[in-house]
């Protein structure tokens, strides 16, 4: 398994790159050399070319990632229903799945790139430097094996620089030791990290490192170790609701954005395409279009603000999230937003709730409420339900890759796509929850790594 990440790896990882100044475009991320190892990591500019690298990786996991959280959900479906994609949809996701394959392999690359830099900080000798860039290396291991272990479960913790003789590596270690692990990652970088005000943005925050450590803990049960995390972050300076729901995803580098991968548009190294695949564009693409049963959720009236947003009607089924300025079709500049403050306020309320049906506490309450009036909605008043809360997850966070987790975390995974599974026709178990792990991976474990059950 790890051997064969690190054949691919191996020759991406030190293709370094130089750090610009203060604007989205300048957090350049294509390589412009190839230096070998023995030649690199003598200086602090070198260490902060690899740091550079990491961001570069983080670049791969959106492209594709909708296929493993939306797609596999009631929210999203593909419009051509063919090959690998249809496997998706349907719950029926094969072990040699070139995408899934993809995913673990990128995530990999980004924790191989982040232990490098962190076996080699010794040469950094500006301490605020030094720090950050620990900080930065931490935050995107901890992300990296956040989302190995949400798609996977049991998964190799790599903690090290490794080489394909590093069998110790191999096997994979229970979901509990990785969320642990993730923990004391995210927890040590937002010690580390500067804040919002203090980088640039696109990097790594203190901020970022609590707002996903807020996540793992709710996803641990940890529910009053999440809260007072998330009590702080909500009165976070840095941080405030856009004016308007189009603009979180239209007025990008917003103050809502906690963290966000970016992207410029037209440019080879750059850009992406997910916004191509949940769109028409005039193609007979579109990888990720909404449900019916997504659909019927939003209320064009009461909720028109979000639903103008959501949909775009010209074309029926194209989300309207991610609509692209570019002028090719595949080289899109809408950013990625991986967490945001209505995110984090919406936790809040979960952190409050603390795994009960309801609650009646006034702060979580005016949480999910500031994310309801921001949207032109009435406020919930007396009572916020489980329900009334994954509903507005559902909708406000949409297409943002957070629906099948949020299922599982609020332990209605399983009754929900369920139902969804049988009203399309689907066959479906609760081992479809989990992807399977590649079959190359398995192949190449000398017997290390075993395959998910049901697959």
């Amino acid at each position: 398994m790890i051997n064969k990440i690190l054949n691919q790896i191996l020759l991406l990882s030190f293709l370094l790159v130089l750090f610009g100044s203060c604007s989205e475009s300048d957090l350049d991320l294509s390589p412009l050399s190839a230096i070998g190892d023995n030649a690199f990591y003598s200086n602090t500019a070198e260490v902060e070319g690899a740091v550079i690298a990491i961001y570069d990786g983080l670049q791969n996991l959106p492209l594709r990632e909708f296929a493993f959280t939306e797609m596999r959900s009631d929210n999203t479906r593909t419009k051509s229903r063919e090959g690998e994609w249809a496997q998706f949809e349907s719950l029926a996701v094969q072990p040699t799945n070139g995408t899934v394959a993809n995913y673990w392999s990128n995530n990999y690359n980004i924790i191989f790139r982040a232990n490098k830099v962190l076996e080699n900080l010794d040469v950094v000798t500006n301490a605020a430097k030094k720090s950050q860039f620990e900080g930065e290396a931490k935050f995107a291991r901890a992300l990296a094996h956040f989302n190995l272990v949400r798609a996977f479960g049991n998964v190799p913790i790599i903690d090290a620089v490794i080489t394909p003789t590093s069998t110790e590596f191999f096997a994979s270690d229970d979901a509990a030791s990785v969320l642990a692990f993730i923990d004391g990652d995210f927890t040590s970088a937002a010690g580390l990290l500067p804040s919002k005000s203090e980088i640039q943005f696109g990097r790594a925050t203190s901020g970022a490192a609590n707002a996903l450590l807020a996540k793992v803990k709710l996803t641990t049960g940890d529910h009053g170790g999440a809260r007072t995390i998330l009590s702080s972050l909500i009165t976070d300076q840095n941080y405030s609701l856009a004016g308007s729901y189009n603009d979180v995803f239209y007025s990008e580098m917003n103050d809502e954005i906690i963290f966000a991968i970016p992207y410029v548009n037209d440019d080879a190294n750059e850009s992406q395409d997910f916004s191509y695949e949940m769109t028409d564009r005039g193609s007979v693409s579109g990888l990720n279009y909404w449900t019916n049963e997504f659909r019927a959720v939003v209320d064009p009236v009461a909720d028109a603000a979000r639903a103008s947003v959501l949909f775009n009607d010209l074309k029926p089924g194209e989300i309207g999230k991610y609509l692209t300025s570019s002028s090719d079709v595949r080289l899109c500049g809408n950013d990625w937003i991986v967490i945001r403050l209505a995110d984090v306020l919406l936790m809040h309320a979960e952190s409050i709730m603390a795994g009960a049906g309801s609650t009646t506490d006034a702060t979580a309450l005016a949480s999910v409420n500031k994310v309801r009036t921001r949207a032109g909605l009435d406020p919930i008043a007396g009572t916020l339900t489980k329900e009334d809360l994954l509903l507005e997850r559902r909708i406000e966070l949409a297409f943002e890759n957070h629906r099948l987790y949020d299922l599982a975390r609020f332990g209605m995974a399983e009754t929900v796509i369920g139902a969804f599974a049988t009203s399309n026709g689907f066959n479906f178990a609760a081992t479809d929850l989990l992807l399977p792990i590649p079959q190359g991976e398995i192949d190449v474990s000398q017997g290390e790594l075993n395959q998910n059950p049901g697959y």
